[in-house]
């Protein structure tokens, strides 16, 4: 029975990733597989410092033929794209989802992955190409470390307004974004989102729909200050006369002091504990106080609503990386743009979360035993201390025989 129902569920499960699979648009899927370098354009455009591209699995894995592109020279530019079929996300979602893994635990590059026109020339792609959106993880030292979502709009790279933390670890991770129709984004990481909300509010695409009246001034009798000096309270006969520093009452001539050849003796002056410093008067509440003065809101002349703030994927033909890595050794794959994000969970969930769980245990076995070594060499290193000290103990004793002898002769 039990059985029965394992195998009915898996049914429903498969007929769930069909279903989802027939309604999906796929813009682009890479895997990294044979044929890779055939659909890859590497730039030239940083000329000798082009970093060199490979494909590898990683130290640790889940499958070492499931191979991912990776950098493999530190202080170098990476540049590299592939077509796409030509789409805009104009009336639909969309979704760019891809994974990064910094096996050379990163202190400086980048890991971002970029949709392009079609009209960029693939062979002199880099960091002056025009691109629709940018997305992915940045990291430098302790300063910079976010998740990038910049949308070009109106000739403007306009970058997302809310801190995304990215992954900083050696392991395999899964970065999503999801635009919608809606004006909406998600961002996830691992399949678990990490920020969402609105793209009127978390960029500044759009010019601001109120400003302040530029042409509204402060009046003259608008008084801002809240506490003012009491007119009534007044300063103390004989406050000045009091002097900020006074002789030390208690100072003693020393008895070996000679007038004649010391000079005549004078007492320290020491802090006079009666002087208050300079008088003000007490300050009270401003009866006329009316509070900072702010300019009045008014209506944006220059505000254009867009209510396809999202479509900013125009005419879209290539995906590239485009980086700088300090120390090389990231290594992207699983690369996917579609318009489902329900497809683009159930296709990392077949896929990739695998993988992840592979790599994990491959990882948790290699440092168990990198520990057992270095537990084993710990101790090996204190046998052969001890033997040391042991065969120095023997020495010292045949030397105090050698002396007994001598001394008996």
């Amino acid at each position: 029975m039990a059985a029965g129902k394992s195998v009915l569920i898996a049914s429903f499960a498969l007929l769930a990733l069909l279903f989802v699979s027939a309604h999906a648009e796929v813009f682009f899927e890479e895997n990294f597989d044979d044929g890779w370098e055939d659909r890859w354009v590497k730039s030239s455009f940083k000329g000798s410092d082009e970093g060199t591209w490979t494909t590898s699995a990683g130290k640790y894995y889940g499958d070492a033929d499931n191979k991912g592109l990776k950098t493999t020279t530190d202080y170098r530019w990476y540049d590299i794209s592939a077509k796409t079929p030509v789409f805009s996300n104009k009336g639909k979602t969309l979704v760019i989802q891809y994974t990064v893994k910094h096996e050379q635990t990163l202190d400086c590059g980048g890991g971002y992955i970029k949709l392009l026109p079609s009209s960029v020339d693939q062979s002199k792609f880099g960091g002056d190409s025009e691109y629709s959106i940018m997305f992915g993880p940045d990291i430098c030292g302790y300063s910079t470390k976010r998740v990038h979502v910049i949308f070009t709009y109106g000739g403007k790279n306009h970058l997302i307004k809310r801190e995304i933390k990215p992954e900083t670890d050696e392991k395999t991770h899964i970065y999503t974004l999801i635009v919608r129709p809606d004006n909406t984004y998600e961002v996830q990481i691992d399949l678990k989102k990490v920020q969402d909300g609105s793209l009127y509010e978390d960029w500044d695409m759009l010019q601001p729909k109120t400003i302040k009246d530029p042409k509204s001034f402060k009046p003259d009798d608008w008084d801002e200050r809240e506490k003012i000096d009491d007119p009534e309270d007044k300063k103390p006969d004989g406050y000045d006369d009091i002097p900020k520093q006074i002789i030390d009452p208690d100072a003693k001539k020393p008895e070996d002091w000679d007038d004649e050849s010391d000079g005549e003796w004078e007492a320290p002056m020491i802090d006079n504990p009666e002087f208050k410093g300079e008088w003000k008067p007490k300050k009270i509440s401003n009866p006329a106080y009316k509070g900072k003065w702010v300019a009045p809101d008014i209506d944006n002349p220059d505000f254009v609503d867009d209510p396809e703030l999202y479509a900013v994927v125009k005419d879209s033909g290539v995906i590239g990386f485009e980086l700088w890595q300090v120390k090389a050794g990231s290594i992207f794959d699983n690369i996917l743009v579609c318009d489902d994000p329900d497809y683009a969970k159930a296709q990392a969930e077949k896929y990739i979360v695998p993988f992840q769980k592979g790599e994990k245990e491959m990882k948790e076995k290699a440092d168990k035993e990198e520990a057992e070594k270095r537990r084993q060499e710990e101790e090996d290193r204190k046998a052969r201390e001890a033997l040391e000290d042991d065969d120095d103990d023997d020495d010292d004793d045949d030397e105090d025989d050698e002396d007994d002898k001598k001394t008996e002769l």
